[in-house]
Parts: C-alpha cells; sequence; structure tokens
C-alpha cells in the first residue's frame, strides 16, 4: 500500500518538526535530524514519539 504523495508532503517529525523522508520498502519514514523512523502500519503513519525505532534498530529489524 502506498503513501498518498500529499500526505507524505505535509507530514513532519512530531518531535523536531524536520522532514521526513519514505523508506524504502514503504513502512517507516525517516528523520534525518532525529536520526529515527517512524512506522507504517497498514498504510497509516505511526507519528507518536514514543513509537519511533532508532535507525540502527530499525535496518537490523526489517532484514
Amino acid at each position: 500500500m502506498t503513501l498518498n504523495k500529499d500526505l507524505l508532503d505535509i507530514l513532519a517529525c512530531p518531535k523536531c518538526k524536520g522532514t521526513l523522508s519514505l523508506q524504502p520498502k514503504e513502512d517507516g519514514l525517516a528523520c534525518t535530524r532525529c536520526k529515527v523512523v517512524y512506522p507504517v502500519k497498514d498504510g497509516i503513519p505511526i507519528m507518536l514519539v514514543d513509537q519511533a525505532v532508532p535507525e540502527k534498530e530499525w535496518a537490523g529489524s526489517k532484514a
């Protein structure tokens, strides 16, 4: 399931308000400033700071 382009354009990191980028598998939104990934479940971004996964852990858990 692909995220809507318009939605991606308006979403921002809830912690730092920085830009988010879609992960290659479209299963997460990454904030390069905070170095975390917000998961996308069933096409819905989970934009909760306490649900963010550190980039290092995200790469390892999705292998």
